[in-house]
């Protein structure tokens, strides 16, 4: 069985529907399980629902989740059977967030109406046309953890829940990438991006040829090509090679993605759903990167943060120890820390609201300072003449560097 991943760009209106479809269609002596995210900027929408205060304002929100998906049903012809499925989930919304009060479990159950419906809406189109597409609930196979938000793949679990599905010889099978749930069978979610890492998943249950992540670029390429100029695209790269760039916060992959393939052998392709023929990336095992080039991962919207103990005693583990159980406890994802004999200094994607709750829990025992706006640049095979080049003229507030990265926090600024 081979795995392709479609993200929302490749899902976004009813001519990238058909793309899809079109994509699917040339694979059709192959089995295939098709992964696909939230359509376009749904997920943005389903967060601000979330939020907002009135039910006015929600049900405008709502209005504006149905009519975008009727839109697209409409102009691939398929309103008629999609309208009862899209009208389930707006009422299913609406009850939820009246009766749940949990902050972490109505994200993850709100959040996942996205997946649930683009993933039903394109199988039903997939069926239009006359593809025999089956419907899978990924819920009922990737089991997690009981926290929500972010949560950690139960493998023991999903990989009997897989025995169990694997057996119906399905050919095409439409699910969703993002989501499980817990042993209380309640929604839950890998974290925001996490549909790559859901193909992951599936192909390491499954033990798959390969896994296809469809993205609308021609493959991964040394930098993003809306911040950088002349971008070179890696025809080759290792798994150790793109877990190292992915953490950094390579944007093509998901962190979590390249493991569980790694530990089963199975070779990850990156390939452009614009240009479906050429070849893209192919990570797996071997040589490090082919071409061996300098790759540059930019992170906007950064804040800083600086602890010091009130006493000016040492940071020690005890102190480390407290900071962490807040960081945990607000689901915040650290993109680098560094610490000296009476500071600690980490770097997360700003946030107003969780610089309220670390200040709240901690000011009384830490002084804490904390800049907003930065950039966080990391160099992978960096060479003394390309750093001074990207940080002169710059304020450049912290730095690290190992053998072969160095990661620089700057002010902002645009790239030429």
């Amino acid at each position: 069985m081979l795995i392709f991943k479609f993200g929302g760009a490749s899902v976004k209106d009813s001519k990238s529907v058909k793309n899809v479809a079109k994509i699917l269609s040339n694979y059709s002596a192959e089995r295939l399980l098709v992964v696909i995210s939230a359509m376009g900027k749904t997920t943005n929408l389903l967060e601000k629902v979330l939020v907002v205060k009135s039910q006015e304002e929600r049900s405008a929100l709502l209005l504006e989740f149905k009519k975008f998906h009727l839109d697209i049903a409409q102009s691939l012809g398929i309103r008629d059977v999609f309208k009862d499925y899209i009208e389930e989930r707006v009422l299913h919304i609406d009850n939820f967030l009246v009766s749940t009060k949990d902050e972490f479990y109505c994200y993850d159950e709100i959040v996942s109406q996205g997946e649930l419906t683009s993933t039903y809406l394109v199988h039903l189109f997939l069926k239009n046309e006359g593809l025999r597409s089956s419907w899978l609930d990924a819920r009922e196979i990737i089991k997690t953890q009981d926290d929500h938000k972010i949560t950690q793949v139960n493998w023991v679990k999903s990989s009997e829940k897989i025995k169990k599905w694997q057996d119906s010889n399905q050919k095409l099978v439409i699910t969703q990438g993002f989501i499980g749930s817990n042993e209380n069978n309640e929604t839950t979610t890998l974290g925001r991006e996490g549909s790559d890492f859901s193909a992951a998943i599936f192909a390491h249950l499954l033990s798959s040829k390969s896994v296809t992540i469809w993205k609308d670029v021609s493959g991964m390429l040394n930098a993003d090509p809306s911040k950088f100029q002349n971008t070179i695209k890696l025809n080759q790269i290792s798994y150790r090679e793109a877990i190292e760039l992915a953490y950094y916060g390579a944007s093509v992959i998901h962190p979590k993605t390249v493991k569980p393939l790694q530990n089963k052998k199975i070779p990850l392709y990156i390939k452009s759903f614009l240009e479906p023929e050429k070849k893209g990336t192919i990570i797996t095992d071997g040589v490090d990167m082919i071409p061996l080039v300098p790759s540059f991962i930019s992170k906007i919207e950064q804040v800083l943060v600086s602890f010091t103990p009130r006493d000016f005693s040492f940071i020690g583990e005890k102190e480390l120890s407290e900071i962490f159980m807040v960081l945990s406890d607000n689901k915040i994802a650290i993109n680098l820390m560094q610490n000296s004999a009476i500071s600690f200094s980490i770097v997360f994607n700003n946030a107003r609201q969780d610089l309220s709750n670390i200040q709240l829990a901690l000011e009384s025992k830490f002084s804490i300072r904390f800049n907003e706006g930065l950039e966080l640049l990391t160099i992978r095979h960096y060479d003394e003449e390309i750093v001074q080049e990207l940080t002169n003229g710059r304020n450049l507030l912290l730095e690290q560097r190992s053998r072969s990265t160095v990661r620089l926090i700057m002010d902002t600024k645009t790239y030429s």
